[in-house]
Order: structure tokens, then C-alpha cells, then sequence
């Protein structure tokens, strides 16, 4: 027989296997240190991110996020998030989550509990006959992005000659750290009140909401649709279709800038056509230094153990307050175009209103629901408006001549001046 002198087949062939062991075993302990460290590290990085969400979420200043009965491990964590508005006690959102981690994503999902008023009634189970909705996501360790959904069930709940029949909805969201979004589809719903109804949907909308750390600088674009509402009762119907709003709101270093626009496609009464067209406007000129100053006093009073009235808070955050006008606030209705065939009237126009900041001490924002305060702050507003095509019967009940087909609408320290004359009055 061949082979190597003094060495049997069979001890070589052990030899080898050995061999092998000793090198398969290396390489599965390897194997498990990296997935263990992988898989700390997907636990660590989904805590940090979520962590770092919650923060910037309440940095906005107009909501209060806890997290707590928190547990983090390698393969699972769990928690439950409260959502709380800043001011008031109207409700509250509590979110109970468990995440199972992977190497490559985690697994997030839970329900969703809002409660109303001081006593937390639960607004699923205790005020609508349904089961809070149940909600899941999937966090991307190595992008950091996260999307998931909410599914809304249908209920019916009556009493006594009212009822309310809503139809389900289905809400998705997704985004990273410093870019979100969020969609939302509602199924019609109806409210009845004996003879008298409310019929509105289907609806959408579509959210995104962008920032930098700590929602210094941020923006949000909003668009709702409401493809149809209608109100019904014995003598007189409404219905409308094709409603749209849209909004962008932006805080940057000089200023917080909010426009919006409101289209409404047909508004019909008695089968013809009651209202089209839209409407836009835009505010600007919020002193942006003087706005996230508000809102750190705001804060801070708040989160204080004595309760304060509205007005006492008011009084405390006067100066703030104020200096938020430091610029010059300016309201611009960039466009008007609005058409009522069934009332033969139309307005089409555009203008600006502009607040005068100087001597803002003189100001007493907690007394605004007196007539003398109210009175004061009117005579700093300036501003015009023009109204073009106007139609007879509106130059007519201003006192304008017949042939009138433009308004000019002066504001002068809050007294309205129409095509150089005082304002008549409009009631007689």
C-alpha cells in the first residue's frame, strides 16, 4: 500500500478533522461577538434615536413628552410615552411601545390611548364603543429612518336621538431624525342630531415637518382635502366638495412666517351654486429671538407646583409677549377670488395690515378683553385693500356711487377710510 512512511490513512485523516475544528470554532465564536455587538448596538442606536425624537418633538414648546416604566435590552426594550399639551389639561396621549431589535431593523409597535379631560376619560372604550388603535413601525438601523401606520376600526355610538357613525381610517408615517412626514386617510363619517345631519369625507391629509437640533429653525407644510361635507336639515341643505387647506409654517433666525390658503371648489344651496374660489393669506414678521424666549418663560412658569390663571401667566409673560411685535408684524391677504352665482357677488382683491411696534409699553396685553385696551391696540394698525370688480349692490350699501367698480380700503391707526370717506355704518 502507498503512502507516507510510518503514518496510517486513519490517524492522517483525524489529523485533518482537527485541523478543521480548530478553525470552525474561531470562526462561530466570531461570529457570535459580532452579531451580540451588532445587535448592542442596534439597541443603543434605536434608543438614542428615539430619545433624541421625544426631545425635539416637546423642544417645538407647545407640548409636554415623559417617557417612562422604561426597560432596554439587547433583544427587546419597552416604555410607555405621555403626550400632554403644554397649557391646560383638555388631554392626553399615553403611547405604550415594545421594540424587538434586530441587526439590520427593530420591530416597534403598541397601542394608542388618548384620554380626555383632568379625569382621563378614555376616549376608546370609555367615550366610543372601540378598541384603541394598534400601531407598528420598523426602524432601519444603518439609515436611521423609521416608518410605520395606524389603523383607526369603525364604530357606531348613539345617544339618545344623536349618533355618530364613523367609518375607520388608516394613518402612515415615516421620516428621520430632522424630516418627518405623515399621512392620513379618514373614511366618511356622519352625525346625526334628530332631523339635522353632518356628513363629511372622505378626508386626507399630508404632513411634513423639518428641523434642526433642538427645533431651533424648522418648517411645516400642511394639505387637508376634504373631498365632501354637508349639512342637512328640513329647511335648508348644504353641500360642499372638493375643500382644500393648505398651510406652511417656518421659524428661521429672523422670523416665524405663517401663509395659508383655502380653496373651496363648490359650496351648493337649493342646487345651485352657493360659494367658489379661494382665499390666501400670509403673517409674518414674528420676531423669531423673541418667540423661542416666549416659550422657554412659558415653560417654565408652567412646569412650576402653584397654578397660575390665565390672566396672572399673561401678566408674567408680558415682556416676551410684547417684544414677539419687536418687527413690525404684517398680515398680507395676498389673494382673494370668490364667486357666488346663486347672490350674482364677487370679491376679488388683495392687501396688507401692518401693526405699529413703536412705544409697545404703552401695551397691556392681559387686559385685551377691555373695550379701552382693545381700542388701543386698534390705533396701531395700518394698512389697505383693494377690491376690484366690485359689484353695485356692495358700492351701493357703502355708500359709493353706482358706477363704482374699485374699492380702495384704507386703515389709518385703526379707522377704515372706503375711496377717501369714513366707513359708514354697516348695520342700520
Amino acid at each position: 500500500m502507498e503512502g507516507t512512511p510510518g503514518c496510517r490513512p486513519g490517524v492522517a485523516w483525524k489529523g485533518a478533522a482537527m485541523r478543521k475544528e480548530r478553525l470552525i470554532v474561531p470562526v462561530v465564536v466570531g461570529l457570535a461577538l459580532l452579531w451580540a455587538v451588532a445587535q448592542y448596538i442596534a439597541s443603543l442606536l434605536f434608543e438614542r434615536e428615539l430619545a433624541r425624537a421625544l426631545e425635539d418633538l416637546e423642544a417645538r414648546g407647545e407640548l409636554v413628552v415623559e417617557r417612562s416604566e422604561v426597560e432596554r435590552g439587547w433583544l427587546a426594550s419597552s416604555g410607555t410615552v405621555r403626550i400632554s399639551p403644554l397649557l391646560g389639561d383638555g388631554w392626553q396621549l399615553v403611547v405604550p411601545y415594545r421594540a424587538r431589535h434586530g441587526v439590520l431593523s427593530t420591530r416597534v409597535d403598541g397601542q394608542a390611548h388618548p384620554t380626555l379631560g383632568p379625569h382621563q376619560v378614555r376616549l376608546f372604550g370609555d367615550a366610543l364603543p372601540s378598541r384603541a388603535p394598534h400601531w407598528q413601525a420598523r426602524y432601519q438601523t444603518l439609515g436611521g429612518s423609521l416608518e410605520g401606520d395606524v389603523r383607526l376600526s369603525p364604530f357606531l355610538v348613539s345617544q339618545g336621538l344623536r349618533e355618530l357613525d364613523f367609518q375607520g381610517g388608516k394613518i402612515t408615517f415615516g421620516g428621520e431624525y430632522g424630516d418627518w412626514w405623515l399621512r392620513a386617510r379618514l373614511q366618511p363619517w356622519r352625525l346625526t342630531d334628530g332631523v339635522a345631519s353632518l356628513e363629511a369625507g372622505p378626508a386626507t391629509l399630508e404632513s411634513r415637518y423639518a428641523y434642526t437640533e433642538g427645533a431651533y429653525h424648522f418648517t411645516q407644510h400642511d394639505l387637508l382635502r376634504l373631498d365632501s361635507l354637508a349639512w342637512r336639515q328640513p329647511d335648508l341643505e348644504l353641500e360642499g366638495s372638493e375643500l382644500l387647506y393648505r398651510s406652511h409654517m417656518q421659524l428661521d433666525d429672523r422670523e416665524l412666517r405663517l401663509d395659508g390658503e383655502l380653496t373651496l371648489g363648490r359650496v351648493m344651496a337649493a342646487e345651485q351654486v352657493l360659494l367658489t374660489g379661494k382665499v390666501a393669506m400670509e403673517l409674518s414678521r414674528i420676531h423669531a429671538d423673541a418667540l423661542r424666549a416666549a416659550l422657554r418663560r412659558l415653560r417654565e412658569e408652567v412646569m412650576q407646583a402653584h397654578r397660575q390663571t390665565p390672566r396672572e401667566l399673561v401678566e408674567r409673560l408680558e415682556p416676551e409677549l410684547l417684544a414677539m411685535l419687536h418687527d413690525s408684524p404684517r398680515l398680507d391677504v395676498t389673494a382673494v377670488d370668490l364667486d357666488s352665482p346663486m347672490l350674482g357677488l364677487s370679491a376679488r382683491g388683495e392687501g396688507a395690515l401692518i401693526f405699529d411696534p413703536r412705544r409697545l409699553d404703552e401695551l397691556n396685553v392681559a387686559r385685551l378683553d377691555e373695550e379701552a385696551e382693545q381700542a388701543r391696540w386698534l390705533t396701531r394698525l395700518d394698512g389697505d385693500f383693494t377690491w376690484h370688480d366690485v359689484p353695485t349692490v356692495v358700492a351701493l350699501w357703502l355708500g359709493q356711487p353706482l358706477d363704482t367698480r374699485e374699492l380702495e380700503i384704507d386703515v389709518v391707526r385703526g379707522r377704515v377710510r372706503v375711496n377717501g370717506r369714513p366707513l359708514p355704518p354697516l348695520w342700520r
